[in-house]
């Protein structure tokens, strides 16, 4: 079974909150493009962001026909025990330099925007 857009539809209205937000304190009163930064392991599916964001964006003034763009950011672990970094989608949480397993995530599971473009 397919999983549901709701997850993404949630963050999309997180999304055009902080738009309006931003838009209000810089007197935007019409948005052209909004540009997210979307972590390599955020669950986030980018096809139903964009999908979200087209219905729910064109329920606003402020985001009517507004582009929103993605840019992907690669999943980074940091190991504490060789000090060193690696890619996470590929080796997980074992690090291939050392094989320690106290790692962490340093980036790659953020949904933030970047810029909004006003017009």
């Amino acid at each position: 079974r397919g999983r549901s857009k709701m997850h993404e539809l949630g963050i999309v209205f997180q999304i055009i909150k902080g738009v309006e937000k931003t838009a209000k304190e810089n007197g935007l009163t019409k948005v052209a493009s909004v540009t997210v930064e979307l972590g390599e392991v955020s669950t986030v599916i980018p096809h139903y962001l964009t999908d979200c964001w087209r219905w729910a964006a064109d329920k606003n003034d402020l985001t009517r026909e507004a582009e929103l763009l993605i840019e992907e950011i690669p999943a980074v672990t940091y190991c504490e025990s060789c000090e060193k970094t690696y890619g996470t989608v590929k080796y997980g949480k074992i690090c291939p330099h050392c094989g320690s397993e106290k790692t962490w995530l340093l980036q790659g599971n953020q949904v933030m925007i970047k810029e909004i473009e006003g017009c």
